[in-house]
């Protein structure tokens, strides 16, 4: 089996599919790896760190990808490259299957088999191949640091011969794992932290991390799926919120917004007036942006000035920190790369309870419901 690893062309990705050390694993395991030349430069990985793993290094794209038996990569490859993949070959990638459904259009007419990294089912013999939640690790950290070098004070409480100097205050929204690694990063550099989720189980981590959590009767409503996942709140459940979250914004120096939906449009968090509401000085960054924003006032990799009140939307944070990243991922690829390697072939069960849920197309179907559902409303 030959598995190819691509150069990521998206503008302002420098993550890597597979580090080094991951290609050594595929290798031992009987599989032969092919990698872009230059796919690891970003990553702080060279081509002879990868040729000295025992990967092939090729320059021409096109003759990588028609020889490639499974192609890995972080993002979705373009439509021409999934066209110039030979039929039934395999992708495995961030797919965004519940939110651009049509981009896989070419890849379900050459009949390629897809495995998108968003579908891996939140089960105990999955945690390691849970890319989502690597990436959100990177994310909820570098968006504390983002805050920290953005406002016009210091995170800790400082006792000095010039007197005493408090805390920052910092405000996170959503306490899945992004919002979870914020809290713990913005505790470390010495902030007063509190944190808001619609699922009231989430109060027990928030308050294990140091933080105080803020909670709001949602009546008992559904606030999450079988998967973990949050789901659509209803108009009422979220005013509530938003009431409570403007409220707590007037004392926040930094507020760190997480909540999105998969498939869904990010729910709206804080509107104008509770920005308007806000300290001059304070910064809100918005780790919805890629999917409409948490904030009315974000624009997606844009940096937006509001009375005094600074908002940010980076869509790829975690490409910001790409050694890390690239090694998280790399971590979760290999790990399903196992699930399909048989004595060095390729050995597709559908009816494994990891490979089946994550794959979108197979065979010239859609194979995921959820996808083809999707797809469904994108011609309406």
């Amino acid at each position: 089996m030959n598995i190819a690893v691509l150069n990521e062309n998206k503008a302002g990705e420098s993550r890597v599919a597979l580090m080094p050390e991951s290609v050594q694993k595929l290798v031992a395991a009987k599989a032969s790896v092919s990698i872009e030349s230059g796919a690891g430069l970003g990553a702080a990985r060279t081509d002879e760190d990868f040729a000295n793993a025992g990967a092939t290094v090729v320059n021409d794209r096109n003759a990588l990808l028609a020889g490639a038996d499974v192609v890995v990569a972080v993002s979705r490859p373009a439509k021409d490259d999934m066209r110039r993949m030979k039929k039934a070959a395999v992708v495995l990638a961030f797919l965004r299957p519940l939110d651009e459904p049509e981009k896989l259009l070419p890849a379900l007419e050459n009949g390629l088999t897809t495995f998108s990294m968003e579908l891996v089912p939140r089960i105990t013999r999955a945690q390691a191949m849970d890319a989502l939640s690597s990436m959100a690790t990177v994310a909820g950290y570098k968006a504390v640091l983002l805050g920290a070098d953005r406002i016009p004070r210091m995170f800790p409480l400082l006792m000095t011969e010039a007197g005493t100097v408090p805390p920052a205050r910092v405000l996170v929204l959503g306490a899945g794992v992004a919002g979870l690694q914020a809290i713990a990063t913005a505790r470390r550099l010495g902030a007063v932290v509190e944190a808001y989720d619609v699922r009231a189980a989430a109060g027990e981590q928030v308050r294990s991390l140091g933080a105080k959590f803020l909670e709001v009767d949602l009546g008992g409503i559904q606030t999450e799926d079988k998967g973990g996942y949050a789901v659509e709140l209803s108009p009422e459940a979220l005013k509530r919120g938003r009431d409570l979250i403007a409220e707590q914004a007037k004392s926040a120096d930094v507020i760190i917004t997480t909540a999105q939906v998969p498939g869904r449009k990010a729910p709206v968090l804080m509107d104008e007036d509770a920005v308007k509401g806000m300290k001059r000085g304070s910064v809100v960054i918005d780790l919805a942006g890629a999917t409409g924003g948490n904030v009315t006032l974000s624009k997606a990799d844009e940096i937006v000035e509001r009375n005094g009140v600074t908002i940010m939307a980076p869509t790829n944070l975690p490409a910001t920190v790409p050694v890390h990243a690239s090694q998280l991922y790399s971590r979760n690829v290999t790990a399903f790369l196992n699930l399909l390697i048989k004595d060095g072939e390729l050995n597709i069960d559908m009816n494994d309870d990891v490979v089946g849920p994550s794959c979108v197309t197979h065979q010239g179907q859609w194979v995921n419901q959820r996808v083809a559902a999707a797809m469904e409303a994108a011609k309406v």
